[in-house]
């Protein structure tokens, strides 16, 4: 892929003919002037192959037009991709580096579902977090600027009018302080200017690609798209892992304030004092906030055989509340569970070491759902009401009901919306800022639960045990239907985007890749899970709970408790 003949023939440039070039053949990897393009689409050999126009080839970004399907140590075409490193493959690389790794898929196969998978919109998010979090950071920092700026003029007031009520024979010592507040103001607004420029060259980096991104998925191949997200990949988490670097080591965006303070002994005793004051800088703890960033995450080809759930311990249920029905349960922020009762309509809240603590809520409705939304708040869906209600755990009261006009079955929240899944194949999303509502049609089968991470919508449509995936928007993009998963209950995700069902009739728990291509039982009634239906992953703390039948001994009945793991 020559740069220097993106405008010229490339076949007429070997004859030395500066023909301009008006396409280019994506699996040739050839410039075509209109004359040379006619045998190109008549040869049975590339008569199928894609071309794109040169113009539209220009546009896409440099490090797309510069992806090859051809290894530049054998120049010979990428036959197989290896998820052990993550690279493509042409024979003489498998035979050369690659034959101990075990899992060489086709790489047609590994990138035949990219552009529609769940990398394209989660990156589209990444840029747009970034990008987010760059500016916060720039506005923090040119505000504490304009704040420096503000002290300072405070301070030099401050300074000048003591200066009035003393004799002049303090001039030398007041234009030593004077001089001391300018350098340390100095120091303080270069340091903090310096990391503004260095962080608005990378917002213009990543704006860059963001302008570029939406011709990129259309235009570009699915290699060099494949490629071209991987890329991104690294340049967004450079970007986050940047700002979150910045932020926990140092002290960067700490608060940090000129003040002055004046000698106590100025005035009462003239003659003694050597010094009109200190300039001091004062450091306070940063209120900037910024969306955590993702490392290092390869989500093109998932690895879900790395997650492997370690029990920590199971809830102890009260003998006289051993009649529970678990319709979900939730991880909060401190490491305590939330239990949703559809028997007696009730919250309960247990411990982190997993006892219990008290009642938290009694509704008068059937509770059907309830997720985690932010700090100590929990929504509760109430199916039969047409509503869902916002309960605060600690205060045990509920601070917001929202009306919904349609029966809902599962409900799932990222802190700022609610997704609820409706009757007639509706999805709703509930603004929490303004409770304003927006209804989606899916136009497939009713959801029953959802899960939300990254603007991606997770659900399950229990009786056709199968796992649909759509964007924010409601617009499908795939759906996973497989016999690992038999009556799918709730489903959750962890940071890193896979889907973890409680498949209740064959007693297991299953992961789903992000794209939807992949799955792997991790728990099974081996493992002592029986009819699971709950489950809740804490993406901070890494812990997850599943709701299952158990019993103290053979003697006794079944009942519903809860396990909790680390993954």
């Amino acid at each position: 892929m020559s740069s220097s003949a993106k405008h010229i023939c490339t076949i007429c440039h070997y004859d030395e003919v500066p023909k301009t070039a008006v396409t280019w053949c994506t699996e040739c990897e050839v410039f075509f002037c209109g004359d040379c393009e006619k045998p190109h689409k008549k040869l049975r050999l590339t008569i199928n192959h894609k071309t794109i126009s040169s113009q539209d080839y220009q546009k896409l970004p440099t490090f797309i037009q510069e992806i090859s399907s051809q290894c530049r140590d054998h120049n010979k075409n990428f036959e197989r991709y290896c998820s052990v490193h993550a690279c493509p493959c042409c024979d003489q690389c498998i035979t050369d580096k690659h034959q101990a790794c075990g899992n060489m898929q086709l790489l047609s196969d590994a990138i035949k579902q990219v552009k529609n998978s769940f990398s394209v919109e989660f990156y589209k998010n990444e840029l747009m977090d970034v990008n987010e979090n760059l500016n916060k950071a720039i506005k923090y920092l040119t505000a504490r600027i304009s704040t420096a700026n503000s002290q300072k003029t405070e301070a030099f007031d401050e300074i000048l009018y003591t200066r009035k009520s003393i004799d002049d024979y303090f001039d030398k010592i007041e234009q030593k302080v004077l001089d001391e507040l300018e350098n340390k103001h100095l120091e303080l607004k270069l340091n903090m200017a310096s990391i503004v420029q260095q962080m608005e060259q990378r917002l213009h980096q990543i704006e860059k690609i963001q302008s570029e991104f939406t011709k990129m998925t259309q235009s570009a191949t699915a290699l060099e798209l494949y490629f071209g997200l991987k890329e991104i990949e690294k340049t967004t988490s450079e970007a986050a892992k940047y700002i979150s670097d910045l932020k926990e080591s140092g002290d960067h965006f700490s608060e940090k304030n000129l003040e002055v303070k004046i000698s106590s002994d100025l005035l009462s005793s003239i003659q003694d004092v050597k010094s009109f004051g200190d300039i001091n800088i004062n450091t306070t703890s940063s209120t900037l906030l910024v969306k955590t960033g993702r490392k290092n995450q390869a989500l093109c080809v998932p690895r879900s055989d790395r997650i492997k759930p370690a029990l920590l311990k199971r809830l102890t249920i009260p003998q006289n509340m051993k009649f529970l029905n678990i319709l979900a349960c939730l991880i909060l922020s401190d490491g305590k569970v939330i239990i949703l009762d559809y028997n007696k309509k009730q919250l309960l809240l247990f411990s982190d070491a997993g006892f219990f603590v008290k009642e938290v809520f009694t509704f008068r409705e059937y509770p059907l759902d309830a997720c985690f939304v932010i700090d100590n708040t929990v929504a509760v869906l109430l199916g039969s009401a047409n509503k869902t209600a916002l309960v605060d755990v600690e205060e045990k009261t509920i601070i917001e009901e929202v009306d919904l006009f349609h029966y809902c079955y599962g409900v799932a929240s990222d802190g700022k919306n609610l997704i609820i899944s409706s009757d007639n194949n509706k999805i709703i999303k509930v603004n929490l800022d303004d409770m304003s509502q927006t209804i989606y049609k899916k136009g497939v089968e009713e959801l029953f639960y959802v899960s939300l991470l990254q603007g991606i919508i997770n659900g399950t449509t229990t009786f056709q045990n199968t796992i649909c995936c759509y964007k924010s928007t409601g617009e499908p993009l795939w759906t996973f239907q497989r016999q690992d998963i038999d009556v799918p209950g709730r489903l959750t995700l962890d940071k890193n985007g896979y889907v973890y069902i409680a498949s209740c009739r064959n007693n297991s728990i299953v992961v789903l890749s992000p794209d939807g291509k992949t799955c792997k039982t991790i728990l099974s009634e081996a493992d002592g899970i029986k009819s699971p239906w709950a489950i809740d992953i804490n993406k901070e703390k890494g812990l997850m709970v599943v709701s299952s039948f158990m019993r103290d001994n053979r003697r006794d009945a079944f009942y519903d408790t809860a396990f909790i793991y680390k993954i």
